[in-house]
């Protein structure tokens, strides 16, 4: 056993403070080793999966030459003699003679013999019904192999399926798609000091993570409903150890706010304990967010799933989402870990010492500006509701107007489109 798999349960092992970029590389790499088995499902329910396998074409695309126009197939040339008509669906005949003609619909197969397409605007029928015209110089058909040729590689995989990918699938004839399912998460919350409904006050705060964090799991492609979400739980660590144990029955990833530091209540170290559970990674050299973990744990099926533990200030909590939760879904789908976009500070940004500083920005997208937002406070989210993402200043330095820095941007659903950049 290494410090980076260091058991829980032997707190002198635990991995010392990782790097930013470091527990980012490391939770990924934990994920796509704990990846599960693909399976195969029909194509119209793969939406929103991740192809296992490379997508190649079963059959040239077309499989067949088609017009691409309503119009004529002629042979030869005019004034052609009208022999038949084709629809799309059918076989037709071959024109075998000069001078003949088949009215031919869009996407209709060419007969063998045709030499040309003549639309059908811009045709005239003689007195006794020849046709006449003037082809194109350029052929309004549609060549076999034309978009791809049997057996060639359209998509690899790791491919996030979406419906353009379906549709595309199912025009080169599968009826199945081979992919890695969307992980199933699970949230719990601490705190017994949280309040799920009304006004704070009289020392209880309102829980906000409870009701936001499932939303930010599923843009980033996980499944969970609202009996997936169970808390506040009891300031205790046999409520702790059985709320993860009952997540652990169902989830690929158990996300836990609050109880990642080593308070009077912080029970989330012994209950990681309890449960024989392997550090991946415990604290982040990151601020905000500093006391993040994730954690595995191999179930009695020998599978293994991870434990998150997101801070419990909000703002905190949502950079541990983004720095370790999303490149270990990222992995767990069989997904390439993307690379970071860059912004142009158009403000300083202060830097954290030899800690990376996370600063919540908004984008400009016109001139790719980052500003830095203000009510950035570790337990406040007004900040964060009117930003882009996170602009990333690295440790032992600060942003300057001007510099090119890397930017973390806030997940969007399929079809959302970013209000505020990036």
């Amino acid at each position: 056993m290494t410090a980076e798999t260091a058991v829980a349960s032997d707190p002198s092992t635990v991995p010392p403070t990782l790097g930013w970029a470091q527990a980012r590389s490391r939770v990924y790499e934990a994920g796509v080793a704990a990846a599960p088995e693909p399976v195969e499902l029909p194509v119209a329910e793969a939406d929103g999966q991740t192809l296992a396998e490379p997508l190649t074409t079963l059959t040239d695309l077309p499989a067949f030459p088609t017009s691409s126009v309503d119009g004529w197939a002629v042979r030869g040339s005019g004034l052609w003699r009208v022999v038949g008509r084709v629809l799309a669906g059918s076989t037709p005949a071959p024109l075998v003679e000069d001078g003949t003609a088949v009215e031919i619909a869009t996407g209709a197969m060419l007969p063998d013999g045709a030499t040309g397409v003549l639309r059908v605007e811009e045709s005239t029928r003689t007195a006794d019904g020849l046709v006449t015209g003037t082809l194109r110089s350029t052929p309004e058909w549609r060549a076999p192999g034309e978009e791809a040729h049997a057996g060639e590689e359209l998509l690899p995989a790791g491919t996030p399926v979406d419906p353009g990918v379906v549709g595309l699938a199912a025009s080169c004839g599968y009826d199945t798609l081979r992919v890695r399912r969307a992980p199933r998460a699970a949230l719990i919350i601490f705190g017994d000091e949280l309040l799920t409904a009304g006004r704070p006050g009289a020392g209880r705060v309102r829980d906000s993570l409870g009701p936001a964090v499932p939303g930010w799991l599923r843009r980033y492609g996980c499944t969970i409903g609202p009996d997936d979400v169970v808390g506040p739980v009891a300031d205790t660590l046999e409520a702790h150890v059985e709320a993860l144990r009952q997540g652990l029955r169902t989830a690929d990833l158990v996300c836990t706010t609050g109880g990642t530091m080593h308070g009077p209540v912080d029970h989330l170290h012994p209950a990681l304990r309890e449960l024989g559970a392997e550090y991946v990674v415990n604290t982040v050299a990151v601020r905000p967010g500093f006391p993040m973990l994730v954690a595995r744990v191999t179930g009695p099926d020998g599978r293994v799933r991870f434990v998150a533990g997101l801070p419990g200030n909000p703002q905190s909590a949502i950079v541990a989402i983004v720095s370790l939760v999303a490149p270990l879904l990222a992995g767990l789908r069989g997904r390439v870990l993307p690379e970071l976009p860059r912004v142009t500070l158009a403000e300083p940004v202060p830097g954290r010492g030899d800690h990376t500083h996370l600063a919540l920005v908004r984008v400009d997208p016109a001139g790719d500006l980052a500003t830095p937002v203000r009510h950035v406070g570790s337990a406040m989210l007004r900040g964060l509701a009117g930003a882009a993402g996170f602009a990333v200043i690295a440790p032992g330095g600060k942003g300057e107007p001007g510099d090119r820095v890397p930017v973390v941007p806030l997940p969007l659903l399929p079809g959302e489109r970013p209000q505020r950049g990036v």
